[in-house]
């Protein structure tokens, strides 16, 4: 495809998906676009099944409109993989969730691999007579762009193995990988509220801690796919080892996984054994919990100086478990930006509360974003 028409496409369908039901006309209206060229692209989308005429919109005179929406009848199949668990679910083009499942993960990549597809074979089968557009996938880790497969992932001993192509084959629809903290950011960008946002970060703290960044509107990657790997930049010169081999990295001082260290410390081991758990005696008043948050909301404000310092955005956002308890560790964090800020004007905040929807509707636009920059041959059944 040619690229000023994969960018008149990608115009087409982005005023369709965000203001559906629309016609024809109302498409070039907003879009900028010719008549013709609207049609032309409408005609290809349709017969490609990502679109689907409905009413017929009754009018004074001219000629009666018909309606167009999103086909709701092609599917998507989605994975969130973690070092523990992938959750995968059923998402349609408007990053509904209609279906979702968990799987457990081993250390044996085939073996984690060959789950992930019973698992999503499983979930095919409960909508039979549905078009499937493919298969998106966010990891703990970062994506060699030549090769697709994991080239650095600290907490999931999966580097290397083919996770793209082993699914492929197993489920016979095309399969696209991508950092959990890019298709967050990329969610954002396809289902969210970030129009006329040129230059943001997202941010992602759970078992560790994920970057990403768009700057002057594009998605920063790399040379390798391997850019935005704050959570091991060094913001100490000592403290406990992280997975990659080094001392002092982000991820060991702002993760979940530091709150818990820094909880069992002051308790000898005692009570949570996971963040929810720590979040709950945190919220039922437990002193040791709050203490341990709160230190993890401190790191996590500290490290926002390399953020804004690297790449001044206007928009920093927020997703993973520390954001259900933002209430009380999000001044912590403001707090520490304020004081870290290099200059400029501050950038504005934004927590997305829910972080298993962002990922698993991240792996969903990675996969729309990749089919909107080439024409597939077929849509499987």
């Amino acid at each position: 495809m040619a690229p000023i028409r994969d960018s008149n496409r990608n115009l087409v369908l982005e005023v369709l998906r965000r203001n559906q039901p629309i016609s024809r006309v109302e498409i070039a209206r907003r879009s900028g676009l010719q008549r013709s060229t609207v049609s032309s692209i409408v005609d290809g989308l349709i017969e490609e099944r990502w679109v689907r005429e409905g009413s017929v919109v009754k009018t004074e005179r001219g000629r009666r409109p018909t309606m167009l929406t999103m086909n709701d009848d092609l599917l998507l199949l989605v994975a969130d993989i973690r070092p523990t668990k992938a959750i995968l679910a059923v998402v349609d083009l408007n990053g509904r969730f209609l279906d979702r499942t968990v799987v457990p993960i081993i250390a044996d990549p085939k073996q984690g691999v060959d789950l992930i597809a019973g698992g999503m074979r499983n979930l095919r089968s409960r909508f039979a007579g549905k078009t499937w557009e493919g298969v998106g996938i966010s990891v703990p880790g970062r994506v060699n762009k030549v090769t697709h497969r994991l080239a650095w992932a600290p907490n999931l001993p999966w580097v290397g193995f083919d996770i793209r192509g082993t699914l492929q084959k197993a489920l016979k629809v095309q399969v696209e990988l991508e950092n959990a903290a890019n298709a967050c950011l990329l969610s954002e960008v396809w289902f969210g509220h970030m129009e006329g946002i040129q230059n943001a970060v997202l941010v992602t703290i759970a078992e560790g801690v994920g970057a990403a960044a768009i700057v002057n509107g594009s998605l920063m990657e790399g040379a390798e796919g391997l850019a935005g790997e704050l959570g091991h930049v060094p913001v100490s010169d000592s403290g406990p080892q992280c997975a990659c081999g080094q001392v002092g990295c982000w991820e060991m001082f702002a993760s979940c996984r530091a709150a818990l260290r820094y909880f069992h410390d002051e308790m000898k081991g005692e009570g949570a054994t996971t963040i929810q758990d720590l979040m709950n005696l945190g919220a039922s008043g437990d002193e040791a919990a709050r203490a341990a948050l709160n230190r993890q909301a401190e790191w996590i404000g500290r490290g926002m100086r390399v953020v804004t310092a690297a790449f001044n955005p206007e928009m920093i956002l927020f997703v993973g478990d520390i954001t259900l308890r933002w209430d009380a560790v999000g001044p912590i964090i403001q707090a520490e930006l304020t004081k870290r800020l290099v200059g400029g004007a501050q950038p504005r905040i934004v927590v997305l509360s829910d972080g298993e929807a962002a990922r698993l509707r991240g792996a969903a636009a990675v996969l729309l974003k990749r089919h909107l920059s080439f024409r597939r041959t077929s849509a499987v059944r």
